[in-house]
């Protein structure tokens, strides 16, 4: 069978007890994506950074202070109960913005972007960049530009795209070739440069996937709440604001209760109800 036939759902976990906030997905995906950047870049309101990495506390003091780094791309959300759209792409009078059913991916078209950011309203992960200038690069590193993807003017919302990029060449390789991809052919850049192996990415509809053993997704609707499709069969794996039904691509994984429960925005007495569900959950996956 030819790979473009087959219907992937391209994701990550990234687990946050490897994460050691160096920053080389950060840096790697600015590179592989040719994001801007201003020479002062303290003002982080309208800096671009489509990876961006996050500091958590368990809020206690000396010595019983532990911090955590979450690594926060695009979550690729699925819409609600994975048949909807995302919510960007909801919003979007452009069209600008796509899910691909055939990859999982979230696409944004800069060539139809007319710069309303609907869309960086609608996101409830801040994932989204306004670009409020053209971009300038120091004299000389324009030569080093990726081919493979292209600058974005003034005006228009960017995000992080998995790399898609990677994605189109590893496909055009294997319809040449009358294959599937194989895991190792499509991988993020952020994924390539942790130096902690904090991230893994493949196919979450495949189970030969690394990402799909992690993760162990239910195909089935979350039955406290059937806007939730994809949830984690393992108990140490969550998403972001799993409960808003969004469906994300992207999940974490540790083994610190604190930090998993820091994934959502949990009421008093709502996590131990989440606790005891996602046990009973797991031990009948």
């Amino acid at each position: 069978m030819i790979e473009n036939k087959k219907v992937h759902k391209f994701g990550m976990v990234i687990d946050l007890d490897k994460c050691t906030g160096c920053g080389a997905c950060m840096v790697s995906c600015m590179s592989e994506n040719n994001v801007p950047f201003k020479e002062d870049e303290s003002n982080k309101k309208d800096s671009i950074t489509w990876m961006r990495v996050y500091k958590l506390t368990n809020g206690k003091s000396f010595p019983e202070t532990e911090i955590v780094y979450l690594p926060r791309p695009c979550q690729h959300c699925g819409g609600i109960g994975d048949h909807g759209h995302s919510p960007c792409v909801s919003v979007c009078p452009a069209t600008a913005t796509d899910y691909g059913y055939d990859t999982g991916i979230v696409s944004q078209i800069y060539t139809r972007c007319f710069g309303c950011r609907y869309c960086m309203g609608a996101c409830p992960y801040h994932a989204r960049y306004f670009n409020w200038w053209d971009p300038k690069w120091p004299e000389g590193m324009e030569k080093y530009l990726s081919p493979n993807v292209s600058p974005r003017m003034r005006g228009v919302v960017e995000k992080c795209s998995f790399c898609y990029h990677r994605y189109q060449l590893a496909r055009e390789q294997a319809i040449v070739e009358d294959r599937e991809i194989e895991e190792m052919e499509y991988q993020t850049a952020c994924t390539t440069a942790c130096p902690a192996g904090a991230i893994v990415f493949g196919d979450l509809n495949n189970p030969a996937h690394k990402v799909h053993q992690i993760v162990k997704p239910d195909p089935h609707p979350d039955p406290m709440n059937h806007k939730v499709v994809g949830k984690s069969r393992n108990p140490k794996v969550f998403r972001l604001l799993e409960r808003l039904g969004t469906n994300p691509k992207v999940y974490y994984m540790s083994e610190r209760e604190w930090v998993r429960k820091a994934g959502d925005n949990y009421l008093k007495g709502e996590w131990e109800n989440v606790k005891t569900h996602h046990g009973a959950s797991s031990s009948h996956g």
